[in-house]
């Protein structure tokens, strides 16, 4: 008999249990933004709706798997929604959750920072993310 392959749900994606970041308030807020692409992804969406393959196209390099685990991890933690419009094809935009904006602010700060540090090491900014 064949199995029908495993379709991950969205608890798939919630962080494993750890005590770090249960109990540490830096931890929790890094947790949400580690990832190689999460910090482009929530760069690319902080002014609006973006449709997945507008996020593709933003970031080259990204495969589609990667850009569809990081997205669900970010649905997960309550950072981004995800729209799917009753389209032939189906249309599916991403957008910043009200908790998710509240990290617009973070999020230039760490611009800031990053633009100094790398101005720092005689490094520039090609652009943001």
């Amino acid at each position: 008999m064949v199995q029908a392959p495993h379709v991950k749900q969205e608890r798939d994606y919630s962080p494993k249990i750890d005590p770090l970041r249960q109990h540490c308030p830096v931890r929790a807020a890094l947790d949400v933004l580690t990832g190689r692409w999460k910090p482009s992804i929530l760069w690319e969406i902080k002014d609006g709706t973006r449709r997945y393959s507008d996020l593709q196209a933003a970031m080259p390099g990204i495969s589609a798997q990667a850009l569809t685990v990081q997205l669900r991890q970010l649905e997960a933690d309550g950072i981004i929604e995800r729209t799917v419009y009753p389209e032939i094809p189906p249309r599916v935009e991403y957008g910043l959750t009200e908790h998710g904006l509240s990290l617009a602010t973070l999020m230039d700060e760490l611009e800031n920072w990053g633009s100094r540090h790398l101005e720092r090491q005689g490094k520039v900014a090609a652009r943001p993310c």
